[in-house]
């Protein structure tokens, strides 16, 4: 038998796991807004979405012959990817850790907040820090672990940061730090 199949402590009860083998917890912020939309997307796939391909899978099956049968082959993959869907947006919600920073004053740069730079190359831009869920270019919503995000993490208006990117590095100067509502 392979050693990957046997216990290699007994002393252990069943729900009991070494911490060596514990992977650490990863952090999932997220704004209030985005965890509200989150819930949305969620409600609707469980309990539009998915009863509607269902029922239309059955009407299809029930028509016989599934091997060329559109509706059942198309509802078949569409179940799939809403259960997928499903599946990671319960693990996303569960690891969640709202945060609530709208109307925070401070000068300085956390989670939430809407940051304007200026840089030599590229003139002055607005960014607002959200979650990994949230991330919006179009709109500057960046997160909080892209490169721009851990530049400007802890600094203050007025600051000079550096921001290493695969691009190259570039300097960035904080002009405003504000906490509005993110919606």
């Amino acid at each position: 038998m392979s050693k990957a199949f046997v216990r290699e402590r007994d002393d252990l009860d069943e729900d009991e796991a070494p911490e060596a083998d514990a992977a650490p917890a990863e952090r999932n912020y997220i704004t209030p807004a985005g965890f509200a939309r989150m819930k949305a997307e969620l409600r609707q796939l469980v309990e539009v979405e998915r009863p509607e391909v269902v029922r239309t899978v059955a009407w299809a099956a029930a028509n016989g012959d599934r091997s060329e049968n559109g509706d059942y082959i198309y509802g078949k993959k569409r179940l799939r990817e809403i259960d997928r869907r499903v599946r990671f947006l319960i693990k996303r919600l569960e690891s969640a850790e709202v945060v609530h920073s709208a109307g925070r004053d401070t000068d300085q740069v956390f989670f939430g907040a809407t940051v304007t730079v200026r840089s030599a190359r590229g003139g002055e831009r607005t960014v607002t820090i959200v979650g990994a869920d949230e991330v919006d270019p179009a709109r500057g919503r960046v997160s909080w672990r892209s490169p721009i995000a851990r530049a400007l993490l802890r600094a203050r208006a007025g600051d000079t940061v550096t921001l290493r990117s695969p691009s190259g590095e570039e300097a960035l100067e904080i002009l405003d730090v504000r906490y509005d509502p993110i919606d």
